[in-house]
């Protein structure tokens, strides 16, 4: 039964990271690229992305939970676990401190895209900031698989 467990472990945090950076630096792009209504290619990234969020936040406490389970409080002491906690933060900010930011000004600008209001230098500032922290649980993610094990 353990054995379940681990491939869980596993197959979670690969869904986790891979979802990531295959919505945050392949999806995503493409539909800006391809749409012609930038705003549709938003919404659509938009939903991408918390569909990331809530499995992110689902692997992550999956894997704190597993790997306390097996290790007890030595976990409280390996890189691993402190990096999935530092993902499940950043995840937990992104999308229940910004998303629901750039949400409000989105509906703030309506009728008018939110890039062509006045309200388009502050969502350009939260969404820089959205994009760092995803670029920082990208990098996060990638040190968790290489030293997993999984990349061998």
């Amino acid at each position: 039964m353990r054995r379940f467990w681990s491939g869980l472990a596993g197959a979670l945090l690969v869904l986790w990271i891979g979802g990531m950076w295959a919505i945050g630096y392949v999806a995503a792009p493409v539909l800006f690229a391809n749409l012609g209504d930038k705003q549709l290619a938003g919404m659509l990234a938009g939903q991408l992305f918390t569909v990331m969020a809530w499995i992110g936040i689902a692997a992550a406490v999956y894997l704190l939970i597993y790997r306390f389970a097996c290790e007890g409080t030595a976990a409280l002491k390996t890189l691993f676990f402190w990096v999935v906690a530092l993902m499940l933060a950043l995840t937990l900010a992104g999308h229940f401190g910004i998303q629901p930011i750039l949400q409000g000004l989105k509906n703030q600008a309506l009728p008018h895209a939110v890039m062509q209001s006045v309200l388009a230098d502050r969502f350009a500032r939260w969404h820089g900031v959205s994009s760092i922290l995803s670029l920082i649980q990208s990098v996060l993610g990638l040190l968790l698989v290489w030293r997993s094990g999984l990349a061998k």
